[in-house]
């Protein structure tokens, strides 16, 4: 099991290094093997079953993810979760849909910032967007984790980059048949959504919309002000967009 498990690492490493866009793809095989290393994912039996699973994934999401109650009021240690909880996805369906709009978006927005300032474009924005939400939910006891605030970064600095980039969407109420739209269409639509569902969101565990606003607000911004109106580029087709959930 170790050496397939070290094969398969290896495989993978090779792989990113030979990508146009090494630090997303990395991030996507980062995220996917953190997940299936953790009790999420099932496929570790040392956690357990029934109610030791549950146990141990309780235990698991509220040390590595953001406890907002125990952020601000807690030990000093808790002002690393934004940072861990990005890395950390609650089931199956959560890390696909978070790593589908990565890979969509990530890899020209990399390709146009760079190695290095995209990985910390796409950290830090992660991690203010994850406080900021905590700072709202001063008292939750609830864990938030997931890479959701940082990938709706990604969608802000890639709308401003690339607004006339054709995207493809899948629309529920036109039969999910494929359409294609420029990313200002996309988008803004899709932060619309966000705003939407935020301003119905109950306190309890569920999407973390606030989190997506405030990513992908601080993606554009950081994209305006960082390149400025002369650096938009007109980019080539970008694929199919889906949603993604939180925990």
């Amino acid at each position: 099991m170790i050496s397939t498990w070290s094969g398969a690492a290896v495989r993978t490493l090779r792989a990113v290094r030979g990508a146009p866009a090494p630090m997303t793809y990395g991030l996507i095989a980062l995220c996917a093997l953190i997940f299936a290393l953790g009790p999420a994912s099932g496929l570790v039996p040392g956690y357990g079953s029934g109610e030791a699973l549950l146990a141990a994934q309780r235990t698991y999401f509220r040390h590595w993810g953001v406890v907002p109650a125990e952020l601000f009021h807690g030990p000093a240690g808790a002002a690393l979760t934004p940072a861990t909880a990005l890395f950390v996805h609650g089931s199956w369906v959560h890390l696909l849909g978070n790593m589908l709009f990565l890979f969509v978006f990530g890899a020209m927005t990399e390709e146009r910032m760079g190695r290095v300032e995209f990985t910390l474009f796409y950290v830090c924005c992660g991690y203010l967007a994850l406080l900021g939400y905590a700072a709202v939910n001063a008292a939750s006891e609830q864990s938030l984790v997931g890479a959701s605030g940082a990938v709706s970064a990604v969608l802000g600095a890639f709308l401003y980059l690339f607004p006339r980039a054709r995207v493809t969407s899948l629309l529920p109420f036109l039969f999910f048949l494929p359409l294609r739209f420029p990313a200002w269409v996309v988008l803004p639509c899709w932060a619309a959504l966000q705003w939407l569902a935020a301003g119905q969101a109950s306190d309890g565990p569920g999407v973390a919309y606030l989190a997506h606003l405030l990513g992908f607000g601080l993606g554009f911004g950081y994209a305006w002000v960082r390149y400025g109106r002369t650096t938009r580029v007109k980019a080539a087709p970008a694929p199919v967009t889906e949603g993604e959930k939180q925990p």
